[in-house]
């Protein structure tokens, strides 16, 4: 009941926050403000949202292996992160140094607020039924926002996946990081053990992250770096929440 309690709380903070901020980026953009300036905006409201889950439900996180991000202000890096809940796509712009740009469906756009917003932001909006054009446009904006000091972050199950599970991995993450010659960064995150894929009730606990070292990308196959990042990101998993694999390994 108090996990009932705190999450509709939550979910009801989210909403009537998500409003103004909203409100503001989209009179940001018609005052002319920067693609920098918005993202801030955004990146407010996001932490703002883990700040709260921590505040209202008792969801903190721990992040391991901060110091293998990339220096520099224009340093490039491709970031493929486990996806198990909707926590890591408001956590990781939170915590993360640079601006980073999401790959995601254009249909999102056209979610009220939520879409509303990220449509003024500099991120990749994907149509999925144009393959070759999508990617084409992904590589296109990619080169750019990493030439800006942008991370570009892709989940490379495509998906959010059960606790203890694996999906399928993609190779568009790191097709887009040969074609740019940016490195991968490999993150894991164990946000299923609080917020639960597709579930509305969450529960206090910790949430690690775990970054990896960066890969390079140059002269690589795409398979093959994908086969590595997928085998750090499930062993990693493993290790930070093996009560999840009893029995599964």
């Amino acid at each position: 009941m108090i996990a009932m309690i705190r999450s509709t709380l939550h979910m009801a903070f989210m909403c009537v926050t998500i409003i103004p901020y909203t409100t503001v980026i989209l009179l940001a953009r018609l005052m002319g403000a920067t693609g920098k300036q918005r993202y801030a905006i955004a990146q407010r409201w996001l932490a703002l949202s883990v700040d709260s889950a921590r505040v209202i439900m008792g969801i903190r996180y721990v992040i391991h292996g901060q110091e293998n991000l990339p220096a520099g202000e224009t340093s490039p890096a491709i970031l493929l992160v486990k996806h198990q809940s909707t926590y890591e796509t408001f956590l990781m712009p939170a915590i993360m140094p640079h601006p980073i740009a999401y790959v995601f469906k254009r249909e999102l756009l056209y979610v009220p607020f939520f879409g509303w917003a990220i449509g003024q932001l500099e991120m990749i909006h994907i149509d999925r039924s144009q393959r070759a054009r999508a990617f084409a446009k992904v590589v296109e904006q990619g080169k750019t926002l990493l030439a800006k000091g942008v991370w570009v972050i892709m989940f490379p199950e495509g998906t959010r996946i059960p606790r203890g599970e694996s999906g399928s991995y993609k190779s568009g993450g790191t097709r887009l990081a040969i074609a740019t010659g940016a490195p991968v960064i490999p993150v894991a995150v164990t946000s299923a053990r609080c917020w639960p894929r597709k579930a509305f009730i969450k529960h206090a606990g910790v949430v690690d992250v775990s970054i990896g070292k960066p890969i390079p990308s140059e002269g690589r196959d795409a398979e093959e770096l994908t086969r590595e990042v997928e085998q750090w990101i499930e062993s990693e998993m493993q290790r930070l929440d093996p009560e999840a694999y009893v029995g599964k390994r």
